[in-house]
């Protein structure tokens, strides 16, 4: 099983926020954590409102805490709220704009969520980042 390395990461991280100034998102926050929730790189633009770099990093810790992408967590929670919302102690986030991060053999080594943008921006710019370095999103 490979591991997520750090240059990897701040790529994912900086191709995240260009790809966000090329839709023209507002100011956001994005985090790669590793597979084991720990975050590996963490940025926050210019003008993000304070609570971006939680929410972003809250996003993927759900995501590689259940191994799914927040969307669909989001569609369980909806489901189960007494779950999931015992789950918000530990900064766990089932909302839409994380997606796990997984090497050439599937394996999921990470996970990569943004705050800023509507939900679907967030996971776009998530996924152009991993893209880039070419690893695989889910």
């Amino acid at each position: 099983m490979s591991k997520l390395t750090l240059a990897q990461a701040n790529k994912i991280v900086e191709v995240a926020l260009a790809k966000a100034r090329e839709m023209k998102i507002k100011p956001l926050a994005v985090a790669v954590l590793d597979e084991a929730g720990h975050v590996k790189s963490l940025q926050r633009e210019d003008n993000a409102s304070m609570l971006r770099n939680d929410v972003a990093v809250g996003k993927a810790l759900a995501a590689v805490g259940m191994g799914v992408a927040s969307r669909t967590l989001l569609d369980r929670a909806k489901g189960n709220p007494q779950f999931f919302g015992a789950l918000s102690s530990i900064k766990f986030i089932p909302q839409t704009g994380a997606v796990v991060i997984k090497d050439k053999d599937g394996t999921i080594i990470g996970a990569a969520g943004a705050s800023g943008g509507t939900g679907e921006e967030d996971e776009a710019v998530c996924m152009a980042g991993i893209t880039a370095t070419g690893l695989a999103f889910g």
